[in-house]
């Protein structure tokens, strides 16, 4: 919690005959990160792949095309042997292949037919109108032929050049079929394009149009169920051959990995070394694996990390089980580096609580939990599920806030006092009960809070949230710093922002008189300190951002600010579709009302997980770790595979 795991630098030496040995080992244990070599002046080459790579790659290559092909997803199967399917695998594959190029050449022959026709009748289409066989389209020595589309009076445009012709039109289409002499086609196909004349294509096919499309049609019919004929047995070469393409991509793609691991590596004519990172906690499980694979005759040992080393330290998170979710917003900003202080821990309290606080409606927490449940159960994904269980969280914040606010989809639940009035709310006789006055506009302080009746006193609060936030974020900068830079480092660059704070809350509190007036110029000398201070530490980039202070504390008032616009949605919509149905009013529009509130609400719901979200995490990003955090960690990446569908 709140730093990454430890690492460790290790460097392994052998014999280069037992180099694969050692691959294998690694690549079990999967606990190393191989560092890859760089060839130098030292005389060590990057080494050469292992002989299969060649077979393993190509074999992994069809392996996968099929799998996309018969659309095969990672799902639970039971685990398989690695030496009965390495044993089966050339044979299977071969008659999986041979069945699956039968179905995709005859699924693209059927396609192809199906685009073929349609684009028969789609030049067909303009002339099934037109009372002639097609073959009277073509075939004449004397005569010429115009089919196509045109505007205007054909026959005055015609009849002044010839008597002698004959047109067919269909004036919904706007197709005409034109015969005239050939010794006029010159003439007419002038007088054409003033009509604005487009020739047709005229399908190359004997017969009438209608019939030739009934035909096509026919014909379309009987390929498409071909098509899904085909499409069922591919479903039944998926459900035949699932468990073996699963398995069998996975057992080439370990192959693969360990084949091609010699191309990080250094070698020499008879020795390799191999460099790099494994979590120190499990330095010995390493050590044990590599010894008992090549019988203690590779050398393996523990260096100690070099300050200038610590950049390019693989960073792996070290959180608790219920924590971990949160590292999926972590990692959408950036991985914290080796020696920073890791906030997971610190956002999974105050993510979900800011959501909690914006959104604060029991009956939208109970909708996004059982959607989240939903999810989880039915997607199952490890990218969607830890946002579920983030989403889940958020609700518990928001549950327990609703419960605070006393509010159900906008509606309060307790009754309370307007006007002389008690207004009730959904809990018959649970009545909002005076607390206290607040300091801040004489504002009531109530159970349940009511946020539209507090607004000012919730104001307030979040600005002072906000400051305890930056704060907490100041100090975090204030470690970081004094690890990486010292004491005085940390003071000046981050110890001096809090100092100006203290110098402006003492100013204010002596200005006001609360504080004795001789605290007023404290204060000011208190400010002017952390500004020098400040000015050494930052250069003029810290005075620049001095007002930053103000927003970044301003910004927490969205807290109540974003909250307010949801809860004034949730009552329009209510009010909407209350006053549909109202009683004077009660009949057909009351389907209607119920759907207002319906679509009102879900549309509600939506902005419910948006909105409060990117609030919430701009908090986190922007004021918070904006005062210490500077992230850009590497990604601990070990080698080896932890495998779901193969078992040695």
């Amino acid at each position: 919690m709140l730093k990454p795991r430890q690492m460790s630098r290790a460097l392994i030496v052998g014999h280069k005959a037992l180099l694969e040995e050692t691959i294998d080992a690694l690549h079990k244990v999967n606990l190393f990160q191989i560092e890859d070599y760089i060839e130098d002046d030292s005389g060590l080459k990057i080494g050469k792949p292992f002989g299969d790579v060649d077979y393993v790659s190509k074999t992994l290559i069809k392996i996968r095309s099929i799998a996309s092909f018969l659309e095969v997803k990672n799902e639970s199967i039971g685990k398989q042997k690695v030496v009965a399917l390495s044993d089966n695998l050339d044979s299977t594959l071969e008659l999986l292949d041979k069945e699956v190029s039968t179905s995709i050449d005859r699924k693209n022959a059927l396609e192809t037919r199906v685009k073929e026709i349609e684009s028969i009748k789609k030049d067909l289409l303009p002339f099934v109108d037109i009372p002639l066989d097609l073959d009277l389209y073509h075939g004449y020595e004397s005569l010429a032929v115009f089919p196509g589309v045109a505007k205007g009076n054909i026959e005055n445009e015609i009849s002044g050049i010839t008597g002698s012709y004959e047109l067919f039109s269909d004036p919904k289409s706007g197709t005409i079929v034109l015969f005239v002499p050939k010794r006029y086609a010159e003439d007419v196909s002038k007088a054409l394009s003033d009509l604005e004349y487009r020739e047709l294509k005229v399908p190359d096919q004997n017969g009438m149009p209608a019939g030739i499309i009934s035909m096509i049609d026919a014909e379309r019919t009987d390929l498409l169920k071909q098509i899904e004929a085909v499409d069922t047995d591919i479903t039944a070469l998926k459900d035949k051959y699932k468990d073996f393409i699963l398995a069998s991509n996975e057992l080439l793609s370990i192959e693969t990995d360990k084949s091609e691991a010699p191309l990080h590596i250094a070698t020499s004519e008879s020795a390799f070394i191999i460099e790099g990172w494994v979590p120190s906690d499990s330095y010995n499980k390493l050590e044990r694996a590599i010894s008992k694979a090549t019988q203690d005759r590779v050398f393996v040992t523990q260096q100690e990390i070099e300050h200038k080393q610590e950049p390019i330290v693989p960073v792996e998170y070290d959180n608790p089980k219920i924590v971990r979710p949160l590292q999926e917003i972590m990692n959408l900003y950036a991985r914290p580096r080796y020696k920073e202080i890791d906030p997971t821990s610190l956002i999974f309290i105050t993510f979900p609580l800011f959501y909690g606080m914006i959104l604060g409606d029991i009956g939208y927490a109970l909708i996004l939990m059982a959607l989240a449940f939903f999810i989880k159960k039915k997607v199952r994904s490890d990218a969607v599920k830890p946002l579920m269980d983030i989403l889940i969280y958020c609700q518990i914040s928001t549950l327990i806030f609703g419960v605070l606010y006393g509010e159900f989809f906008g509606f309060p639940l307790a009754g309370i006092a307007s006007h002389g009035e008690v207004v009730a709310g959904l809990i018959p006789g649970f009545n909002t009960i005076d607390l206290f006055a607040s300091p801040i506009g004489g504002e009531m302080v109530t159970y349940p809070i009511h946020r539209t009746h507090l607004v000012m006193t919730l104001i307030v609060l979040t600005v002072l949230i906000g400051v305890i936030h930056i704060n907490f974020g100041y100090i975090l900068g204030f470690i970081n710093e004094n690890k990486k830079h010292g004491f005085s480092a940390a003071l000046f660059e981050k110890g001096s922002w809090m100092i100006i704070e203290v110098g402006i809350l003492l100013t204010v509190l002596g200005y006001i008189a609360v504080l004795p007036t001789i605290m007023l110029y404290a204060g000011v000398i208190v400010f002017l300190a952390g500004f020098v201070m400040l000015l050494k530490g930052e250069g003029i980039k810290g005075p620049v951002e001095l007002p930053s202070l103000l927003s970044n504390s301003l910004s927490y008032t969205r807290l109540i600010a974003v909250g307010l616009s949801s809860i004034y949605i949730a009552s329009t919509v209510n009010m909407i579709a209350f006053e549909m149905i109202w009683p004077e009013k009660f009949g057909p529009m009351t389907v209607f009302a119920i759907l207002v509130f319906i679509f009102g609400h879900a549309l509600n719901t939506v902005l419910s997980i948006i909105a409060p979200g990117l609030h919430a995490l701009r908090l986190q990003y922007v004021e918070f770790f904006g005062k210490f955090y500077e992230g850009g960690g590497r990604k601990y990446d070990p080698f080896g595979y932890i495998r779901k569908y193969t078992e040695e």
